[in-house]
């Protein structure tokens, strides 16, 4: 194992070992307040960035921006090429950028944010934030990783994207590949069986490599639930109809944390500890900032906080 790698495994298990964990979300959930939160924060890798945050979406885009950070130190850390493993890991933020550009619904107005600095794990930023119209969007994602999504509506753009970050995932992460596929089956079920929207020939297409075609065609949830793959079917064990699947959310989510958890408990060096450490400094993220709605609500955390945690 190259030294490069040694490093950024030794750099990974130092990261993820500094994260509150599921007892400091508690503490922090319980709140009362959004400022009491945010206070228990300070002694968190999240603090650079949430010190100045303002507002509850202020604070939560603060968490993922602090976890982008880390994400970026690592690929530093990795030897050359190494970096391209965290790109497919960090597509979210990239989709999030786009998000921030599409056009708000009818009736409400869009906010302006910063987009996340992605450095490194960039795949197609700096062509796609030049893009001015819908249509030069798709024609930017085509034309780069992430392919054509199918169609140049909102929905359809951001689908797109998010099927293809899957698909990319199980491809070039095989230690995700399984995390992947939970994810195609989220999405695809919530297209499906709750939105009731067909999805584009591409992400159908992408849906069918990580799911199988009847999966992708199920023209019912159980029919859906049946075909799937036994490698996918686990996210869905127990929900029985589309308005539980906040429940394989969660579901979702401890599993990344408790198998990301146990790679970085590897005794070797390498990709795996890597992609463990991703797992759970994502995972954390995305229950830190759970955690401060609960305390924003009034600090009692309630089932879906339960169920993360």
């Amino acid at each position: 194992m190259s030294a490069g790698w040694v490093a950024g495994a030794v750099r990974a298990r130092a990261f993820a070992a500094r994260c509150p964990g599921a007892e400091g979300a508690r503490e922090i959930a319980r709140g009362p307040t959004l400022d009491d939160a945010l206070r228990r924060l300070a002694t968190t890798p999240y603090a650079r960035y949430t010190r100045a945050a303002v507002g509850l979406a202020g604070a939560q885009r603060a968490v993922a921006a602090a976890l982008l950070w880390q994400l970026r130190v690592l690929a530093g850390w990795l030897p050359r090429g190494g970096a391209r493993l965290l790109v497919p890991l960090a597509s979210g933020f990239e989709i999030a950028n786009v998000v921030s550009r599409l056009p708000a619904p009818e009736g409400g107005r869009a906010e302006a944010v910063e987009p996340y600095r992605l450095g490194a794990l960039e795949t197609a930023w700096r062509s796609l934030e030049r893009a001015g119209t819908l249509q030069e969007l798709r024609a930017a994602l085509a034309a780069s990783r992430w392919g054509d999504p199918g169609d140049d509506t909102p929905w359809a753009l951001v689908t797109g994207m998010r099927m293809a970050a899957a698909r990319r995932v199980a491809v070039f992460v095989p230690p995700a590949r399984r995390w992947a596929q939970g994810r195609a089956v989220l999405l695809t079920a919530r297209e499906l069986f709750v939105h009731r929207r067909s999805p584009t020939r591409s992400v159908r297409r992408d849906a069918a490599r990580l799911l199988g075609a009847r999966a992708s065609a199920a023209p019912s949830y159980p029919e859906f639930r049946e075909s799937l793959p036994s490698t996918a079917r686990w996210v869905l064990t127990d929900v029985d109809e589309p308005g539980e699947l906040w429940r394989a959310e969660a579901r979702w989510w401890r599993t990344v944390q408790a198998e990301g958890a146990a790679m970085l408990r590897q005794g070797r060096y390498g990709p795996a500890v890597v992609v463990g450490a991703v797992a759970s400094l994502s995972a954390d993220a995305w229950r830190v900032r759970a955690a401060l709605e609960s305390a924003a609500r009034g600090g009692r955390p309630g089932e879906a906080f339960d169920a993360l945690v």
